[in-house]
C-alpha cells in the first residue's frame, strides 16, 4: 500500500471545512471512553464495557440501519460476574436511539490512533481540492451523502450484522473517488515501502486507482467496521457514490498541472 503525503494541486481557496471536518473527528476522539488511551496500551474490563456502551449508543449498526429499531437490550457499561465470570452487563436501553442519526454521528468514531491518522491525512490531501471545486456548503453536503451511502451500502450487505461501524473512511472515500474523477492527471507524492520508504510522483489515477482496486479485492471477502476489522465494502460504496456525484462535474474542473513521468531518488523529493 502507498502511503499519500502531498499533492501537486493548488487549491483557489482556504479548505475552511476539510480542516473542521479533521478538528471535529480529533476532538471526538480524545473525548471517546478509553479509546484516546490506546497511544499508551492501558486497558481494563471496564473500560472495554465503557467503550462497548458507549459505540452501540453513538455507532451505526447494520442491523438497526436495516431494520429502523434497537434492540431491547445493549451494553450498560458496567461490569458483571456471570456463570462464565466477569463481563459487561446488558439491559434495556437507557436513551432514545436514532438509527439514521447514529450514521452521522459515527463519522466521527475511530477504533484507535492508526484508524485516526489514516483517515485524516488521506482527508487533508484531496479533500481541499474537492472542497475547492464543490464549496464550503456543497462539500459539506457531499461529505455526508458519501458516509451515509458508504453505511447502508455496507448494512445491506451486512444486514445481521450487530457489530458497531465506525469512522470517516465511507465519507473519505468518497472524498477519493470525486478526485478520481475530477483530477485523474493531479500528480502525487507517495512513498511506497520497498525496503525502505522510496519517494514516487505517481498521477492520481494511480494512486486512487490501487487504492479502490484493493479495497475491492478485500471486499470480497466480508469485513466488519468495529475494533481491528475494516469495512472495506462501505469504501468501495463510497467510492463509487464519489465519482458519480462528481461526474457531472468533471467537464468544468481546470485541469491541475500534467505529470511529467515517474520520478524517483533525489528527482522525486518533493518540494512543497
Amino acid at each position: 500500500m502507498v502511503i499519500p503525503v502531498h499533492d501537486v494541486n493548488p487549491a483557489r481557496r482556504t479548505p475552511y471545512v476539510t480542516y473542521a471536518l479533521i478538528a471535529a473527528n480529533f476532538v471526538v476522539f480524545l473525548a471517546t471512553p478509553g479509546v484516546a488511551s490506546s497511544l499508551t496500551g492501558e486497558s481494563g474490563l471496564a473500560q472495554l464495557c465503557h467503550l462497548q456502551a458507549f459505540l452501540d449508543h453513538w455507532a451505526a449498526v447494520p442491523q438497526e440501519l436495516i431494520h429502523g429499531r434497537t434492540p431491547p437490550t445493549v451494553p450498560t457499561g458496567d461490569v458483571g460476574v456471570g456463570p462464565g465470570g466477569p463481563g459487561c452487563v446488558v439491559g434495556p436501553p437507557g436513551y432514545d436511539k436514532s438509527p439514521q442519526l447514529s450514521v452521522l454521528t459515527a463519522m466521527f468514531l475511530h477504533g484507535g490512533w492508526v484508524h485516526l491518522l489514516g483517515n485524516m491525512l488521506f482527508l487533508l490531501i484531496f479533500g481541499n481540492n474537492i472542497e475547492d471545486r464543490l464549496g464550503h456548503i456543497r462539500f459539506t453536503l457531499f461529505y455526508v451523502a458519501c458516509g451515509y451511502a458508504a453505511a447502508y451500502g455496507f448494512a445491506l450487505v451486512n444486514a445481521d450484522s450487530a457489530n458497531p461501524l465506525i469512522g470517516a473512511s465511507g465519507a473519505i472515500a468518497g472524498v477519493l473517488g470525486a478526485y478520481l474523477v475530477l483530477y485523474p492527471k493531479a500528480r502525487v507524492w507517495v512513498l511506497v515501502p520497498f525496503l525502505i520508504f522510496l519517494p514516487l510522483r505517481l498521477p492520481a489515477w494511480i494512486v486512487l486507482g490501487f487504492w479502490f482496486a484493493l479495497q475491492a479485492v478485500y471486499s470480497s471477502g466480508g469485513g466488519v467496521s468495529a475494533a481491528g476489522t475494516v469495512a472495506y465494502v462501505a469504501h468501495v460504496v463510497g467510492f463509487l457514490a464519489g465519482m458519480l456525484l462528481a461526474w457531472p462535474l468533471r467537464r468544468g474542473t481546470p485541469p491541475p498541472p500534467e505529470p511529467r513521468g515517474l520520478l524517483w531518488g533525489r528527482r522525486a523529493r518533493p518540494r512543497w
